[in-house]
């Protein structure tokens, strides 16, 4: 079974590091996808979700806050500003999130600026949706 090494890392911990069959991802201009033997490549990621395809078929999700992505001969690594497994996310604390953003981009006056407000925005968005992904294949 032809397999890729892939480690999924953020500042704060390894999420993922294996064997995979296929690695889906939003890039900066596009969803991504990865098969061994992939051509070498960095570009940025959005938040989103990173489907993985293990070497046995099962899938594991994980839920990015952008970064980098680099494909290289050897392996491909996903550097995540923040990374969080998919069973860990929490839809409750990603709906506040939403709506905190959304106030603060409402209230110009607020003290969180708006260029921060619209990142906190559209990341809780791309967590909502990684959950609503997760849910819909049965596994949140």
């Amino acid at each position: 079974m032809n397999t890729l090494h892939l480690d999924v890392v953020s500042a704060e911990e390894s999420i993922f590091s294996g064997a995979a069959r296929f690695v889906a991802l939003p890039g900066e201009t596009g969803e991504l996808g990865i098969l061994p033997g992939h051509t070498p490549l960095i570009s940025r990621i959005r938040p989103g979700a990173v489907r993985i395809e293990l070497a046995d078929g099962s899938e594991e999700f994980v839920f990015v806050a952008g970064g980098f992505l680099e494909v290289q001969p050897e392996g491909v690594t996903v550097l995540a500003d923040t990374a969080i497994r998919g069973h860990d996310l929490d839809e409750a604390k990603a709906e506040d999130a939403r709506r905190r953003a959304e106030d603060a981009l409402a209230n110009r006056t607020a003290e969180l600026d708006y260029a921060q407000a619209q990142a906190e925005l559209v990341q809780a968005m791309a967590q909502l949706a990684a959950l609503r992904r997760l849910r819909s294949r049965g596994r949140a």
